[in-house]
């Protein structure tokens, strides 16, 4: 029943976001949140956010948040755009940098929202098979003439690859005509930033999250790098649709993130530790892992079906994520948790495996 529905959204199919679970306690694997809480002095910012100052408008511009990621990231201000989250961001860049008439490269196992995307803005896209191994056919993206445009996930999810710069790079100067985007969600956990390239490369935009490695997926902030040119490409998107995507709190909790260097460190390496050992623990016991550059491991094991091991965690109060999906049906992409909350997956993948 889609009655009064417009044309636009009756045939479409919208992104399905991984379970948030109500009424029973699961160790939640499943979103790539991180594990730990943001730093302290987050909460202090938005706390002191929090008073009389909420009845106004916040700044349009964010241009505290667009300082403080400039200064992370050695750019000016104005090659900075903020957004409510990166999903949006990267939802404006698609209506920003993209056309009906040229197709846009993206692997063939990607983030699903730029499919997404493409299906709901009318445009059309070339998806790329990644290798066997599930690394980017760069020499592919090189080659393919005509294009609209290049989105690279970089690390990729689900499968957690990272990409090396001088590729991006390669990719970069084959497509000079167009926009070359590189979504780095997950870029902290190992991989290295196409950020530094931006003085060379007028076609770059770089989408960055504080969802993941800054531990912000509740306050939705997330925010592009480019030139400036692009960057006020994307200002006309929002100020067509809502000025003010990003609110009191959100801008004033992003800024202490950002600012809070030593805390990001400490956790972020917190993660990669207890990834790389959990990768370990999970080779011991007979499942293939792929190499991980990202805040989860996608993992698959010769005996047990992706499904089945769903399943079983599931009744073991173990929530992961798992993909119904050519190639990959055999896998689980597992969010990298405490230390604690690791131990227990291993222990049930064990019981589920040896049983």
């Amino acid at each position: 029943m889609k009655e009064y529905w417009s044309r636009r959204i009756r045939d479409a199919v919208p992104y399905v976001p991984g379970e948030q679970p109500k009424g029973r306690t699961f160790i939640k694997l499943n979103t790539n949140e991180n594990p730990y809480p943001p730093s302290p002095k987050v909460v202090e910012a938005v706390k002191s956010a929090a008073g009389e100052g909420l009845r106004l408008y916040p700044d349009p511009e964010c241009a505290g948040l667009r300082a403080a990621a400039a200064k992370l990231h050695g750019v000016t201000p104005e090659q900075v755009f903020p957004g409510n989250g990166s999903d949006e961001v990267l939802a404006f860049c698609f209506q920003a940098f993209f056309d009906p008439e040229r197709p846009i490269l993206f692997a063939d196992i990607t983030y699903t929202f730029y499919a997404v995307y493409t299906d709901y803005f009318g445009l059309k896209a070339w998806q790329i098979p990644l290798d066997e191994d599930f690394s980017l056919p760069v020499e592919r993206f090189c080659k393919a003439e005509n294009c609209g445009g290049v989105v690279i996930a970089n690390p990729n999810a689900p499968t957690g690859r990272s990409v090396d710069l001088e590729d991006i790079r390669r990719v970069l100067e084959e497509h000079r005509d167009v926009v070359v985007l590189v979504d780095e969600a997950y870029v902290d956990f190992g991989g290295v930033s196409a950020d530094t390239l931006l003085k060379e490369y007028d076609n770059l935009v770089v989408v960055r999250t504080l969802s993941k490695s800054r531990a912000l997926a509740g306050l939705r902030v997330g925010y592009a790098l480019g030139s400036p040119n692009l960057i006020s490409g994307l200002c006309c998107v929002r100020d067509s649709i809502n000025s003010y995507t990003v609110d009191r709190l959100a801008q004033a909790g992003a800024v202490a993130a950002l600012e809070d260097g030593p805390y990001f460190e400490e956790m972020r390496e917190r993660v990669i530790r207890t990834r790389e050992r959990t990768e370990e623990r999970l080779r011991a016991m007979g499942f293939a892992v792929l190499e991980s550059k990202a805040n989860f491991l996608f993992v698959s094991h010769p005996k047990r079906t992706g499904k089945a091991l769903l399943d079983g965690l599931r009744e073991q109060g173990i929530l992961v994520r798992w993909f119904d999906r050519p190639r990959i049906g055999n896998y689980l992409r597992i969010s990298v948790g405490t230390d604690d909350e690791m131990d227990a997956l291993c222990a049930a993948l064990k019981a589920l495996t040896e049983g």
